[in-house]
């Protein structure tokens, strides 16, 4: 069988996995809770992260390249990350309502690699010489996984905004020590805030909102550093491509913004002891900034970044 179709093929099925996902997801958190039908649903996002992993590994053997060349495979690589991630966060807070959200974004992500591009941005193409260097690994790859987590911590900090209703809310009545606590309790007081019950009390909703705090401070903590290395390697690669360490084109720009909107988040709650809606409305705006980064400037088809993307 071609390669192509049996690619097409477990990517269908990746996208089918994330949709009963979504809807199960979704389902556990209104009205209909099974612990049977939750372990379906985690089990469909890990055999949807495999299937994912053989995809760009099978992909990097065929073409013999690390396979980020192009959109689609970043695409790929990017709902793999975000599935990797989550999975790890399921794992310590036992949260369905973290999947709720994150799940979507990945099937929306897949959706879009899968359903919009044609079939030939699918397929793996020589390299352009460009990008025949070491520095494709390590430049492209920190700057997807920096994007996935921040994504992620973006999310969060969305998430935390919809829960308080856009109020402030005092989060430094709670006991910091009791954090780990708080993370083991994460499903127990999202369960009775959604299931419109009386039984969540204020102090239950002030701890959800503290771990989904605590939660997207410490995701956006690691994708900083890893957007900053993907920048540095960036400008390192670029000077052996093209002579300048830095060349203001688009993605570039856009970069250094992204760069700036988390280096201003992390340094409000480090040094100003910002927590909830301040550095939630920060997370918020840097979720639209990465996305503009990473899609939104390759719609204009200019500046160095341009080739293998929407050119």
């Amino acid at each position: 069988m071609d390669w192509n179709v049996m690619q097409n093929f477990l990517s269908n099925i990746v996208f089918g996995l994330l949709l009963s996902t979504t809807i199960i997801y979704w389902m556990n958190l209104s009205f209909f809770k099974l612990k049977t039908v939750s372990q379906i649903g985690k089990l469909s996002i890990i055999i949807a992260n495999l299937l994912l992993f053989f995809i760009l590994c099978s992909r990097w053997i065929i073409a013999g390249y690390f396979p980020l060349s192009n959109l689609y495979e970043s695409l790929l690589f990017l709902t793999w990350t975000l599935l990797t991630i989550y999975l790890y966060i399921e794992v310590k807070t036992k949260s369905k309502l973290i999947g709720a959200i994150i799940i979507p974004a990945t099937l929306v992500i897949n959706g879009f690699a899968n359903l919009t591009l044609s079939a030939d941005m699918q397929k793996s193409s020589p390299l352009v010489p460009a990008l025949q260097s070491n520095w494709l690994m390590m430049h492209v790859s920190m700057m997807m996984l920096s994007y996935a987590t921040l994504i992620i911590g973006s999310l969060l900090s969305i998430l935390f905004l919809v829960i308080s209703r856009n109020q402030d809310v005092d989060l430094k009545i709670l006991d910091d020590s009791s954090l780990p606590l708080y993370n083991i309790m994460f499903n127990y007081y999202e369960t009775k805030y959604f299931s419109k019950s009386n039984e969540v009390s204020e102090l239950g909703k002030l701890k959800l909102l503290q771990s989904l705090d605590n939660w997207s401070y410490r995701i956006i903590g690691l994708g900083f550093p890893l957007l900053t290395i993907g920048i540095v390697a960036g400008g390192i690669w670029a000077n052996q491509a093209w002579g300048s360490y830095w060349s203001w084109d688009p993605k570039e720009t856009w970069a250094l913004i992204t760069w700036i909107v988390f280096a201003t988040y992390l340094h409000a709650r480090i040094t100003k002891g910002w927590q909830g809606k301040k550095t939630a409305l920060l997370g918020g705006i840097g979720f639209f900034v990465i996305w503009i980064c990473y899609l939104g400037v390759n719609f204009l088809g200019k500046g160095l970044h341009s080739y293998g993307w929407l050119s």
